[in-house]
């Protein structure tokens, strides 16, 4: 009877043991996918331009909540994007008033040249996110979907 109470034992502890790094390996993959799908990369390979934006929560957002595609004219959201993307690089360069953490990089967007409808698509819904995430202001109208 002993010997069976040893043995179950042994044998519960063997399997709790590989249990545990399935579950470990498991949630390592499930974070490995968050970080991919919480990464949105906007390529326009025509005029060579890329953005990578990693932002938590962004990739969701623009899937449920944003506008669909073609909603907006690209001359609406390239006007848009200007807009913030002037204030945003101000930002950038006032590190002792805005908070670095939300505005590390200047973006290089230009006026006059065609990023596509896409690449304007996905920096204008992500300036939007920004602004209703982390209760920003980048314009003078108020940020809505």
């Amino acid at each position: 009877m002993k010997k069976i109470i040893y043995v179950l034992l042994v044998s519960v502890f063997i399997f709790n043991c590989n249990t545990s790094k399935n579950s470990a390996s498991k949630k390592d993959e499930r974070l490995e996918n968050l970080k991919q799908n919480d990464t949105v990369k906007i390529v326009n390979e025509e005029i060579e331009y890329e953005i990578i934006i990693i932002e938590p929560g962004f990739n969701f957002w623009l899937v449920s909540r944003a506008r669909p595609r073609q909603y907006y004219s690209q001359q609406y959201l390239e006007n848009r994007n200007l807009i913030y993307v002037i204030e945003w690089n101000q930002r950038v360069l006032q590190p002792q008033r805005f908070d670095t953490n939300l505005y590390e990089m200047q973006i290089d967007y230009r006026q006059g040249i065609d990023y596509g409808y896409e690449v304007n698509y996905l920096l204008y819904n992500y300036f939007i996110y920004f602004q209703m995430t982390y209760n920003q202001r980048l314009g003078s109208f108020v940020p809505r979907i």
